[in-house]
């Protein structure tokens, strides 16, 4: 069914081509003819366009597909940023610094005038560009309490493929079995190479140290600077101490509670004598003038 429909689009496009009076056209290749080309950034790739037929007047265009089309090569000239650090090679081009923005699909399109009309061949090429890790970012507590569940992370957001991590400790690598690591820690730990996280279960006081990340792909590698954890005891004769001096301050707001009560402070004689104390003000000899006053 495939054929059948490229044979009735190319008779559409020969029918259309004599009513518009252009020349005649065919030949379209086919587009699953492609190719994958891998490069390394910053260094040289070329992106070959296969075509066994050339003549002096054969027509070449270069252009990038994604979102939007863009020329590559056209006029017989290279476009954008291409112009100062690409080259023409026949139908192919030389790229001598390669970057991870140049990754994507480019087709290349060929026309050549024939005895039966114009030619027209395409060839699509994939770019993929590998880019060394950066530097990972890595998050490792200054200090944490023994015995808590404490994970260090490891991320980097650059390398292509995505790399993988490694943790060290003192500048020894844990390999993620703590048996293996006996020598550096006691605590039970997993490395999750992929992710990027050390996890401490139950981290301990043998996990004091300088921890440091090490982002790794095919192409190259980074590490972050170290960083020190430092793993403190839980301080449990302080906690008793404060526990101590708030139960002893309870326990003297009560008496004084209770004292009070004892000596009627809290009574309802106590409380009505004092609100009718309140009440009885003396009248003054000013308040007397003032009431005579308005009764006259």
């Amino acid at each position: 069914m495939a054929r059948r429909s490229r044979r009735y689009l190319l008779l559409l496009l020969r029918y259309l081509v004599v009513a518009l009076g252009c020349p005649k056209t065919f030949g379209l290749s086919d587009p699953k003819d492609h190719q994958v080309i891998t490069a390394i950034e910053y260094q040289e790739v070329i992106l070959t366009c296969k075509f066994p037929r050339k003549t002096p007047a054969s027509r070449l265009e270069w252009k990038k597909l994604g979102q939007s089309v863009s020329f590559v090569y056209y006029g017989q000239d290279l476009r954008g940023d291409f112009k100062d650090r690409a080259q023409m090679m026949d139908f192919s081009i030389r790229i001598k610094n390669v970057t991870r923005t140049d990754a994507g699909k480019y087709r290349c399109e060929v026309s050549t005038p024939t005895n039966e009309g114009q030619r027209l061949e395409e060839n699509t090429v994939t770019l993929e560009v590998l880019v060394a890790p950066g530097v990972p970012t890595c998050e490792v507590p200054s200090s944490v309490l023994s015995g808590t569940v404490v994970e260090l992370r490891c991320q980097d957001k650059e390398g292509n493929p995505a790399p993988t991590y490694t943790w060290f400790k003192d500048g020894t690598r844990l390999f993620g079995n703590p048996k293996l690591d006996a020598q550096i820690t006691n605590s039970s730990y997993t490395v999750n190479a992929k992710s990027g996280t050390l996890q401490f279960n139950t981290v301990s006081k043998l996990d004091s140290g300088e921890y440091y990340c090490e982002a790794r792909n095919s192409v190259g590698f980074r590490r972050c600077r170290e960083k020190r954890m430092q793993v403190d005891d839980l301080n449990v004769s302080g906690i008793i101490a404060a526990v101590v001096v708030v139960a002893l301050v309870v326990s003297i707001c009560g008496l004084g509670v209770c004292y009070a009560q004892r000596k009627g402070y809290f009574s309802k004689e106590t409380f009505q004598k004092s609100n009718s104390a309140s009440k009885a003000t003396p009248m003054g000899q000013n308040d007397f003038k003032h009431s005579k006053s308005f009764i006259i």
